[in-house]
C-alpha cells in the first residue's frame, strides 16, 4: 500500500513537489495571518506590562487612555497618591502622531513621562542602549522599531529632541513604536495650539465685550493666561501597595475622586475586546477563506492526479486489488502533498514573512500544531472526491481500447 503511493509519487515527483511548494506558500500566508493576530494581542499586553501600572485613572465615563480620549487635571495625582493602598502614582500623556527626522516621518506613540527614576510608572522598564531621560526638556527615548539611533534629532510639533536612549518592544496597541519625552513637552505637543492660533484667540477674546466690562476687572488677563498653559494629562498610572487588592483600591478612587479607574484585567479587556475586535474578525474571515481555498486546491490536484491514472487503477482492480488499498493510496498522496505544503509554509512564514512584515508577527508552537492538524483534515476531506472517482472505475477499461 505504501509502495503504491510512493511509486506513483516518484513517477511524477517534479509535478508533485512543485504543487506542494505552491500549496505551501498559501499555507505560509495562513500561518502568517494567525501570527499577525497573535502579534496584535501581544502588542496590547506588552503596552500594559511596560506601563508598570496596576491601575489606570482616567476621565470619568471614558475608556481612556488607549481606546478613547481622556483629559484630567494634572494636579489630581496628589489626591490619588493620598488614597489608602496607593504606593506610587505618575501622570502620563499619550499622543499618536508623525515624528519627523529630517525628511522622514515615522508613525509613533509619543508618551509624556514624569520626572523620576527607573521603575516610575510610565517609564520604559529597560534600555538596550543609551540612558534614560534626565532633563526636563528636549530629550527622548525611542523604541528601536522606529529606526532612530542614539544622537538623532527628532522634531515633535515645534521642538527638537535628541535621542538619548533606545528600548525594545515598547509599542502601542497598533504596533506603533513609542517615543518617550518629558511630560511638560508632551503636554505642549498634545494640547497647546500653535502661535498663530493663540494670537487669533487672544484677539477674539480681547474683542469680546463680556471681558471688557468694568464689573469683571482682570478677567481678560486671566483668560489669556489660561490659553498659554496646559493643566491636563491623559491618565494617572497607579501602583498599588503590597497586600492591597487592586479592585478595592480602584473602587475607593472611583468613590472619592469621581473618576473612572480600570484594573489590569479591565484594561486588557478594553484593548483586546474593543480595539482589536474588528481586526480579529477580519483575520478570522481571511483564515476561513484561505482554508476553503486550500481545500479546493488540494481536492482539484488530487482529483486531477487520479484522473491521470484511471487506466492504472483499472489494471489494479483487474488483478484483484481491493478498493480499500486504492483508496489508501490516494489518501496517502493527499496527506503527503499536505505535509510538503505545511513544511514549505512553516519555513516561509518563519524565515520570510514574519521578519519583513511591517507589524509584529508572533508564531506560537501551538498554532503550528493546530495548523498541521487542520492541513491533515483538509487533505483527508479533499481526497474523498478523488477516491469516489477511483472506486467507480470499471476494470474493463484496462483491456478496452
Amino acid at each position: 500500500m505504501i509502495s503504491l503511493a510512493g511509486r506513483d509519487i516518484m513517477h511524477a515527483w517534479g509535478k508533485f513537489v512543485f504543487t506542494g511548494v505552491g500549496l505551501g506558500l498559501l499555507i505560509g500566508v495562513t500561518l502568517s495571518m494567525a501570527g499577525i493576530y497573535r502579534g496584535m494581542v501581544d502588542d496590547g499586553k506588552v503596552l500594559l506590562d511596560n506601563s508598570g501600572a496596576d491601575l489606570w485613572v482616567v476621565q470619568k465615563d471614558t475608556l481612556g487612555p488607549y481606546a478613547e480620549s481622556s483629559s484630567i487635571y494634572e494636579d489630581t495625582w496628589r489626591a490619588v497618591a493620598g488614597m489608602r493602598g496607593v504606593e506610587r502614582v505618575a501622570n502620563v500623556t499619550y499622543l499618536t502622531m508623525q515624528v519627523r527626522k529630517g525628511d522622514r516621518d515615522v508613525r509613533a506613540m509619543v508618551t509624556g513621562v514624569t520626572a523620576g527614576a527607573p521603575g516610575t510608572p510610565g517609564w520604559p522598564p529597560y534600555l538596550v542602549a543609551g540612558r534614560q531621560i534626565t532633563r526636563g526638556h528636549y530629550e527622548a527615548v525611542a523604541d528601536i522599531a522606529s529606526g532612530f539611533s542614539l544622537g538623532d534629532r527628532l522634531r515633535i510639533r515645534r521642538n527638537q529632541y535628541t535621542v538619548v536612549g533606545l528600548t525594545r518592544r515598547m509599542v502601542s496597541s497598533n504596533g506603533d513604536p513609542m517615543v518617550f519625552i518629558p511630560l511638560k513637552d508632551a503636554q505642549e505637543a498634545q494640547f497647546l495650539k500653535d502661535n498663530d492660533a493663540i494670537h487669533q484667540q487672544r484677539r477674539r477674546t480681547a474683542a469680546n465685550p463680556a471681558f471688557n466690562r468694568p464689573q469683571v476687572p482682570g478677567l481678560l488677563d486671566a483668560v489669556i493666561d489660561s490659553q498659554s498653559t496646559n493643566p491636563y494629562v491623559n491618565a494617572i498610572l497607579v501602583q498599588t501597595a503590597s497586600g492591597h487588592d487592586d479592585e478595592e483600591v480602584a473602587e475607593s478612587i472611583r468613590r472619592w475622586q469621581r473618576l473612572t479607574v480600570y484594573t489590569r484585567s479591565q484594561m486588557e479587556e478594553i484593548l483586546l475586546g474593543k480595539l482589536i475586535a474588528t481586526s480579529a474578525k477580519q483575520i478570522g474571515m481571511f483564515l476561513v477563506i484561505l482554508s476553503i481555498v486550500s481545500a479546493a486546491i488540494v481536492a482539484f490536484i488530487i482529483y486531477t492526479l487520479t484522473l491521470g491514472k484511471i487506466r492504472e487503477i483499472a489494471v489494479l482492480k483487474l488483478i484483484g486489488t481491493r478498493n480499500r488499498t486504492i483508496a489508501a493510496m490516494i489518501l496517502q498522496q493527499a496527506i503527503a502533498l499536505g505535509a510538503i505544503g505545511f513544511v514549505v509554509g512553516k519555513i516561509t512564514a518563519t524565515l520570510l514573512m514574519a521578519p519583513i512584515f511591517p507589524k509584529y508577527v508572533l508564531l506560537e508552537p501551538m498554532d503550528s500544531v493546530r495548523g498541521i492538524i487542520a492541513v491533515v483534515v483538509i487533505c483527508v476531506l479533499s481526497s474523498i472526491i478523488a477516491i469516489r472517482a477511483a472506486l467507480k472505475v470499471d476494470p474493463a477499461e484496462a483491456i478496452g481500447g
